[in-house]
């Protein structure tokens, strides 16, 4: 067996789920493997998992710690880690969206740990229960209850500013920067919005677009850039229920953008939005919520976003990764996309249970080889195809991490 690139083979082995323990114990031993290889994997078995939750490295039970395709449970093995990193890693979790999370208790055995460190990381890393805040508030540790009682008595979004007098100083000066941050404050004078709304940047005029006081009429009269990338609005997020409902029907697109990202945002308002014309709309909606159709995040995973799987990121911040492992993205009826001219299209059809062997096969000898790699990783692949494809560079990765492939073939593949 000739293996064109053995370092891509042993990449493909650190991802592949059905590796035993020791093999992967063999793999990490080896400098040319980073813990990011080892861990960056869809699925994990105990036995793999606490294989290496026991490594001596920490920087391998860091990289564990925040393995997207490890299950919240799994990971909560390592509440006990003697690493303060590991432990941080834990409570961060995952890097990608929609990954399973941690169980309620990690976070309350962690409000008692002996280091102070550790409990402060609780009062500002994300996902802390408000109960073990709470905890926290009556930690003898002096800033640590600070912490904690801050985060406690945290008021509602209240509009900040600098102030009339400046705001019209920024408004009136040669700086763009300045009179963009001027037409977005809200002490700026009303006879100043007006001006900076006929603005010669589309930067202020955008901004000033984006006012809350202003009807849908004073909006559509400004000729703001409405294609451009927009920022989240603070007053849209903070939003009451009928204010969220005229910026979700609003005209102006950033409105409809950050009322995608609302986290109160009621369940027919989602309908409106994930019908959106605006593919920004949408592709934020799929980022923030858990209950918009499966038809959507496959419209945007194959519209959206750029790349593959695990590697790329799109509007949003939104990867291939992030949408194929959306609680909503359909798991069935992908077999239908074999004819489709859109090779990430036809890569997903592996990711149907239905699809017989046979198109497997026929998608192993794909003109392309993003969609030949996914052949490549599929168990249902013949025995033979898969060896093929093992020795070809393009697919060597994907082929080695096959949960099919030959254990005496594996072993070939480590370095003695």
């Amino acid at each position: 067996m000739l293996v064109p690139n053995p370092l891509a083979a042993l990449r493909g082995l650190a991802r592949n789920p059905a590796l035993p323990g020791a093999v992967l114990l063999r793999l990490a031993a080896d400098d040319r493997i980073t813990p990011w290889d080892l861990t960056c994997r869809h699925t994990w078995t105990d036995e793999a998992f606490d294989t290496l939750a026991a490594h001596p490295g920490p920087e391998v039970r860091e990289a564990l710690a925040q393995s997207p395709g490890a299950t919240g449970a799994q990971r909560a093995r390592l509440v006990g880690d003697l690493s303060i990193r590991v432990l941080q890693a834990l409570l961060e979790g995952p890097p990608a969206r929609w990954s399973d999370p941690l169980p309620g208790w990690v976070h309350r055995r962690l409000a008692h740990h002996p280091e102070p460190l550790v409990r402060d990381l609780l009062t500002y890393l994300p996902g802390t229960p408000r109960e073990v805040v709470a905890l926290l508030a009556r930690d003898p540790h002096p800033g640590i209850a600070d912490a904690a009682r801050a985060l406690l008595d945290r008021k509602p979004y209240e509009p900040t500013s600098i102030g009339a007098g400046q705001a019209v100083a920024f408004a009136s000066g040669g700086s763009e920067w300045n009179r963009e941050r001027a037409a977005a404050d809200p002490a700026l004078p009303a006879d100043w919005v007006t001006t900076l709304a006929a603005d010669p940047s589309p930067r202020v005029r955008l901004a000033v677009s984006q006012r809350p006081e202003l009807t849908e009429d004073q909006r559509a009269a400004i000729d703001y850039p409405a294609g451009q990338e927009t920022p989240l609005l603070d007053w849209v997020l903070a939003a009451g229920p009928d204010e969220l409902r005229r910026c979700a029907r609003s005209a102006h697109p950033g409105l409809r953008r950050s009322a995608a990202c609302h986290p109160e945002l009621p369940a027919d308002l989602v309908g409106v939005l994930a019908a959106d014309p605006d593919p920004a709309v949408r592709a934020l909606l799929c980022a923030y919520r858990a209950d918009v159709p499966g038809d959507l995040v496959l419209d945007t995973y194959l519209t959206v976003v750029s790349g593959s799987p695990c590697a790329d990121s799109g509007f949003a911040g939104l990867s291939g990764d992030d949408l194929v492992r959306h609680p909503a993205f359909p798991r069935t009826g992908l077999a239908r996309l074999m004819s489709s001219p859109d090779e990430r299209a036809r890569a997903l059809v592996t990711r149907d249970p239905a699809a017989p062997p046979a198109l497997i096969g026929q998608l192993s000898h794909d003109a392309s080889a993003t969609v030949r790699a996914a052949a490549a990783e599929d168990p249902r692949l013949p025995p033979e195809r898969l060896l093929e494809l093992l020795e070809d560079s393009p697919t060597t990765t994907a082929a080695a991490a096959n949960p099919a492939l030959p254990l005496p073939v594996a072993e070939r593949l480590l370095p003695r």
